[in-house]
C-alpha cells in the first residue's frame, strides 16, 4: 500500500505525477491556502505533508499529525516550520535549496532595473493616457551601470546578484556573517563592509538573508536613515527582514 501524503497546495503536473506514483495523495485544489484547522483535519493517517512556504506549521499542527514522518516544504525558506517541535516529534523537515537561485536573482535584478529606470511608473503613465510626447526630463530615471550595489547576505542568491551587477559594471560591496577570504574577494572583485558602512555607500541595496530572530527587522529606522536619499532598497528575502512601519 502506498503511504498516504497530504499536499496543501496545487503543484505542477510533473512533480505531482511523480509523487502519485509513490504515494496515495490527497491534494487541496482550491486556489487559496489551507487554514491550519483544515490541515489538521486532513492529517490523521498521513505519513507525509508537502507544504507551501506560507503554511504555518506550528507545534500544535505537527503534534496533530500522529503518524507524520516527514514535512517537505515546497520552498527554499523554512521559517514557517517549528523546527524544534519537528525535532522533538522526530519528524524530518526538508526544503528545496538552490532550485530558484538564478530565478530569484533574475527577479531581484529586474526589480532593481525597474525602479532605477522607472519602468512600471512609465508603463502606468502611458496606459493612463498621459503621454503627449517626449520631453528631456520625463521619466528620466537613473543609471545602473557604474553604481554601487550593496548585497546583504552573500549566499547562493546574493552571489548570483553580484554576478549580474558585475555584468552592469557595478561596484559590489557585501556584508555577511561570514567574510570571504581576501583572495576570493580580490578574485571576484568584492569588497566587504559592515552593514552600516554598506548602507551609507550603496546606491542599491539588495537583501538576501533567511528570516531568523536575528534578521527580523534587520533594516529598521536607524538603518534606513543611513542610506543615501537617492538609494533603492530591494528586499528579495522575507518581508519581516524590513521593519515596514519604519520604511
Amino acid at each position: 500500500m502506498k503511504p498516504p501524503v497530504l499536499v496543501t497546495r496545487k503543484i505542477q503536473e510533473r512533480p505531482l505525477n511523480l509523487l502519485q506514483e509513490q504515494a496515495q495523495v490527497t491534494i487541496h485544489l482550491e486556489n487559496r491556502p489551507m487554514t491550519p484547522d483544515e490541515i489538521i483535519a486532513q492529517l490523521p493517517g498521513k505519513v507525509g505533508l508537502l507544504a507551501a512556504g506560507g503554511d504555518p506549521l506550528s507545534a500544535n499542527l505537527l503534534e496533530a499529525g500522529k503518524d507524520l514522518k516527514i514535512v517537505a516544504n515546497n520552498a527554499v525558506g523554512f521559517n514557517n516550520i517549528d523546527l524544534a517541535a519537528a525535532a522533538r516529534l522526530k519528524i524530518a523537515a526538508t526544503n528545496t535549496p538552490d532550485v530558484l537561485t538564478d530565478t530569484t536573482a533574475d527577479l531581484a535584478f529586474a526589480l532593481l532595473l525597474g525602479v532605477a529606470r522607472r519602468v512600471v511608473e512609465a508603463d502606468r503613465f502611458v496606459r493612463a493616457g498621459k503621454w503627449v510626447g517626449w520631453t528631456p526630463e520625463l521619466m528620466l530615471g537613473g543609471d545602473v551601470h557604474g553604481k554601487t550595489l550593496g548585497i546583504v547576505g552573500l549566499g547562493r542568491i546574493g552571489s548570483a546578484i553580484a554576478r549580474r551587477g558585475q555584468g552592469f559594471n557595478m561596484g559590489i560591496v557585501y556584508t555577511d556573517i561570514l567574510r570571504l577570504p581576501p583572495a576570493v574577494e580580490q578574485q571576484h572583485q568584492l569588497q566587504f563592509l559592515p552593514l552600516r558602512a554598506l548602507l551609507q555607500a550603496s546606491d542599491f541595496v539588495t537583501l538576501h538573508v533567511p528570516l531568523t530572530p536575528e534578521t527580523t527587522h534587520l533594516i529598521g529606522r536607524n538603518e534606513l536613515r543611513l542610506m543615501k536619499k537617492t538609494a533603492f532598497l530591494i528586499n528579495a528575502s522575507r518581508g519581516p527582514v524590513v521593519e515596514e512601519k519604519a520604511l
